[in-house]
This record gives C-alpha cells, sequence and structure tokens, in this order.
C-alpha cells in the first residue's frame, strides 16, 4: 500500500473514534445517567476534558491531515514532483505527535479516573469513598455510593472506553509515524521504487 493511501485509511479510523471519544466524555457529565443539581458532584477527572480535547478536537487535526495526504504534493519543490509529496509525509509526522500527546492526555487521565473512582455522596458528604482502585475487585464498596444512582458502573464503563480508545488512537498515530518516514525517504510510491 502506498503510504499516502496508508495515511488516510488512518485518518478514516481517526475520524469515528474522536467523535465516540468526544460523545463518552459528554456522557460523563452526567452521572450515573442523570444530571446532578451541583457540578462540585462530578468527577474532576470529567473537567479536564481528556475525551473532548485529547482524543478529540487535538484528533481531527491529524486525522484531516492524513487524509489529504494521499492528494498533497504540496505544489512540488525545485520542480522535482515527488519532492512535494515527501515534504506533506514529513509534516504529517508532526501531527501524528501532536495526536499521541493527545492520545496520551486521555489515556492517562482514564487511567488515573478509574484507579480513583467516582465521586458519589456517602451519606454524609460527596466525596472519593475509594482508595487506590479498591472497588475494581470488591464490588461490595459499591455500596458506599448513596448517589447518584448506578455512578460506578457509568464512569467505569465510559472511562474505560476511553482509555480503549485513546489507546488505539495513540497506536494509529504510532503507525502514522513510521509510515510518514517510510513516505519522507522513499517520496510517493509511484515515483520510487522502494515502496512498493
Amino acid at each position: 500500500m502506498c503510504t499516502g493511501g496508508c495515511a488516510k485509511c488512518l485518518g478514516t479510523t481517526l475520524i469515528p473514534l474522536a467523535v465516540l471519544c468526544t460523545v463518552a466524555n459528554i456522557l460523563l457529565f452526567f452521572p450515573g445517567g442523570i444530571v446532578v443539581e451541583n457540578n462540585l458532584h462530578i468527577t474532576d477527572e470529567v473537567w479536564y476534558f481528556g475525551g473532548i480535547l485529547g482524543s478529540g478536537v487535538l484528533m481531527i487535526f491529524p486525522a484531516l491531515v492524513f487524509l489529504g495526504l494521499k492528494n498533497n504534493d504540496c505544489c512540488g519543490c525545485c520542480g522535482n514532483e515527488s519532492c512535494g509529496k515527501r515534504f506533506a509525509m514529513f509534516s504529517s509526522i508532526i501531527f501524528a505527535a501532536i495526536g499521541v500527546v493527545g492520545a496520551g492526555y486521555c489515556f492517562v487521565l482514564s487511567a488515573v479516573a478509574i484507579n480513583r473512582g467516582p465521586k458519589c455522596y456517602t451519606g454524609t458528604e460527596w466525596t472519593y469513598p475509594f482508595q487506590d482502585g479498591n472497588y475494581l475487585s470488591n464490588h461490595t464498596l459499591w455500596n458506599e455510593c448513596q448517589s447518584p444512582e448506578n455512578v460506578i458502573p457509568w464512569n467505569l464503563t465510559l472511562f474505560s472506553l476511553l482509555l480503549i480508545m485513546s489507546g488505539i488512537q495513540a497506536v494509529l498515530c504510532g503507525i502514522q509515524v513510521v509510515n510518514g518516514l517510510f513516505g519522507t525517504i522513499c517520496g510517493d510510491c509511484k515515483c520510487c521504487g522502494c515502496c512498493g
């Protein structure tokens, strides 16, 4: 497969992942699927917008660049047609790095949120009743959270989805770094035999 075609495939995959991460982060603003009375009752990690900024907005830029690489020649340079393709592939490495940073941000936030557990009402106060992920293996601890109802499975499911999707995004952007290096060295596959 040509380096531009590979990049287009990666971009096509990143767009729906970015949308899903954004939706998952928005749903986390409704703990247990309900509207809370006070914004202070929402888990802190939700306010860091890992799914909206990290795996959402920051992922759209690399995805759009990857989608356009197949046809981007950057107008050629110095009369050499493949030179423009090489420069475009080189610039895609920078955007792929931005994507890795965004996905990494979301991944770390999601892991911290899963380990910490959700903020909930314990009968006396709104707090984080779980320590170091102890609630993950001991479901009897879930009874400590009286409100919002079903907040633990809600947060656990959505943050797990963010963790998985941001991990996939980071891998895809990493693949584009390697693909971009091949495209920079070899140029377009039509003009250079070493790329197939």
